[in-house]
């Protein structure tokens, strides 16, 4: 794992330098930089040695020297791409790096190259004989790449830090992506919370005429999500049987691929089903005892799933290690973990993961996960609510369903974790809307008229949910949990869970692994149908059938819980709160404050807005430059 930077045009050597610096903490390994002055182009890299200990530094020529390439992440399938590009013909010089697998790659099959792959990245190969720069970034969008086209620049970077720190960006903000963030509680890509600069979405890639910068990349997709459901006698005799055998076979494979390290290797163990069958299939390729799992706990009970942690990592023989934490502890590096994030993101479980991945780079540098399992096999609650959401609009009339709204906004306030009250308000709010839109607005910090008043401006949501939209309609199947499992693995997926993950792993310099997003997988598991994924009202179903030879039946089907903090009680009880300065940019102050008047009165939950609220204010005063609002 480690951090890219670069640009084209505009800028100097010492201009590079302060953009590879910003991304220290994503590889404290090692720094290095390229240039070509005379065509204005210029590489930095920052190096996270997980690889080729030895022979992985970057940026890394080709023999020939046609080739640079910077490249942030890991090519699981580097071993068979290379055995392939050595039957071609092409020379290897060092060991077993997947850098030079990507050059070689690009030689030989160009644009082609990214849907060969098998991994997570963000790259950028510059082609010295056709002054071209083609750059990509992985399917699900793992691997962060933003971008700024300035006119006289084009400029890159792992994070925006790197980006904003070359003179030809500005600091502006983004009125549109601020808009969306509290639409959302995140940014969805391509748009930045700041002007002029962009998001590289997961699944496409760009090349540049290096000789015309200012003609901007040409962007194309290589990859989609498609749920293309098995139909007729392509279903087995025993779906159930046949098809989580499959999944079990593929899952360990994708496991067994991402032990592969020349650093030391662990798994994120919370006790839910996802990372305790990665746990448990990884497990199975290392001598018993020999595997690391990690859990954080909390001394709250309410909020500590470390017992069912401890459950799996005896079951299966690993060797655990849990931190446990008081609320208080975590509430105090609250600023701390703020003011380092790279761009607002509203994932209160940013909190549990940073005191995770602190707590795991102490013993390995690699660290294995659950990520992708809920959104790949229909895991979340709004999977539950989509029938009974379809059958409430169709015999509910409008003036009833009003009333009804009105009656449950009456509720008493519980600040307890996906609370009744909390879970009925946000349902009934989203019912108001179509049904392309009850996912978004249902997970919403705030609603269609609240997001007017913040701004004091008209908000279409239309416009504002474009991007839920896109992934409800454009989906190749109509049934709404298709289009559910769509909008989360498309949307919340690559914009919320992998940006959390992420940048709380790359703060403590940890590589993050998702074995759920495996390309294999994924390929079998979109072929499902989703009537065997969301069965008889069970989330997860066929994840759990193909997972009972591996795990303990109380852990299969426990309650899902999440990776959550109090944030609504912390408001309430004054613990953490609002600067009634500086204001949000663009928003009017006077609503911020009312929020949270009503909260701590407990007249209404607005934990997730508040907690919104106080991410960008944070971001903002850490920014190193001053947003121009």
């Amino acid at each position: 794992m480690c951090g890219i930077a670069g640009f084209i045009g505009r800028g100097s050597d010492a201009d590079l330098r302060r953009m590879t610096e910003t991304l220290a903490h994503r590889g404290p390994d090692d720094a290095g930089f390229w240039a070509d002055p005379a065509r204005g182009i210029h590489l930095g890299h920052r190096r996270l040695s997980i690889l080729d200990l030895a022979g992985g530094h970057q940026p890394m020529l080709s023999s020939d020297g046609e080739l640079v390439i910077v490249f942030n992440g890991e090519i699981y399938n580097f071993s068979e791409l290379r055995r392939e590009l050595v039957a071609l013909g092409h020379r290897f010089h060092t060991d077993h790096s997947d850098t030079e697998v990507l050059l070689e790659g690009y030689r030989a099959w160009g644009a082609g190259l990214p849907a060969r792959c098998n991994g997570m990245w963000a790259f950028v190969i510059y082609d010295r004989v056709r002054q071209r720069l083609f750059g990509s970034r992985d399917r699900f969008g793992k691997k962060p790449f933003f971008y700024a086209s300035t006119g006289d620049a084009f400029v890159f970077g792992s994070e925006l830090s790197a980006v904003r720190a070359h003179p030809a960006v500005g600091a502006a903000l983004d009125r549109g992506a601020l808009r969306k963030y509290f639409a959302y509680g995140y940014i969805p890509a391509p748009h930045t919370v700041l002007e002029g600069v962009r998001k590289l979405p997961g699944g496409c890639s760009f090349t540049l005429d290096a000789s015309n910068p200012s003609g901007g990349p040409a962007i194309e997709t290589y990859w989609d999500l498609v749920l293309e459901p098995f139909r007729g006698s392509e279903i087995p005799a025993d779906p159930e049987g046949a098809w989580g055998e499959e999944i079990r076979s593929r899952l360990e494979a994708a496991v067994r691929r991402r032990l592969v390290a020349d650093v030391p290797v662990g798994v994120f163990l919370s006790g839910g089903i996802d990372s305790s069958a990665v746990a448990a299939l990884a497990s199975r390729h290392l001598p018993r005892g020999s595997l690391k799992t990690f859990c954080i706990g909390f001394e709250e009970p309410s909020f500590d799933e470390s017992p069912y942690a401890r459950r799996v990592a005896d079951y299966i023989g690993a060797e655990h290690r849990t931190e446990t934490l008081s609320m208080g502890k975590a509430v105090s590096l609250i600023p701390e973990i703020l003011s380092r994030l790279d761009e607002p993101m509203g994932d209160s479980s940013i909190i549990p993961t940073y005191l995770l991945s602190r707590f795991t780079r102490r013993h390995v540098t690699v660290a294995l996960g659950g990520d992708g399992g809920d959104e790949l096999f229909a895991g979340y609650d709004p999977f539950v609510a989509l029938r009974k959401a379809e059958a409430y609009q169709r015999w509910v009339p409008r003036p009833v369903h009003r009333a009804v709204a009105l009656a449950a906004s009456r509720l008493p306030v519980s600040h307890g974790k996906m609370s009744l009250d909390f879970r009925l308000k946000r349902t009934l709010r989203g019912l108001g809307y179509p049904p392309r839109l009850w996912l978004p607005v249902w997970m919403a910090p705030l609603g269609q008229q609240e997001l007017s008043d913040l701004f004091r401006e008209p908000v279409d949501p239309e416009e504002v949910y474009s991007e839920a939209i896109t992934a409800w309609e454009g989906c190749a199947q109509t049934d709404s949990v298709d289009r559910t499992l769509q909008f989360f693995t498309k949307l919340y997926l690559q914009d919320d869970v992998l940006v959390k993950v992420d940048r709380a792993t790359m703060m403590h310099g940890l590589e993050a692994r998702a074995p759920f997003l495996d390309v294999d997988l994924v390929d079998f598991v979109r072929r499902i149908p989703w009537q065997w994924k969301y069965r008889g009202g069970q989330t997860k179903y066929l994840l759990k059938s193909a997972l009972a030879p591996v795990l303990p039946q109380d852990i299969l089907h426990r309650r899902k819980r999440g990776f959550g903090v109090p944030i609504g009680a912390w408001f309430k009880e004054g613990t953490l709160g609002l600067d009634a300065a500086p204001a949000l940019p663009f928003a009017d102050n006077a609503f911020v404050q009312r929020k949270l008047a009503e909260h701590r009165a407990g007249g209404s939950d607005e934990r997730a807005f508040l907690w919104n609220a106080r991410v960008l204010q944070e971001w903002t005063k850490a920014s190193p430059s001053p947003p121009g609002a």
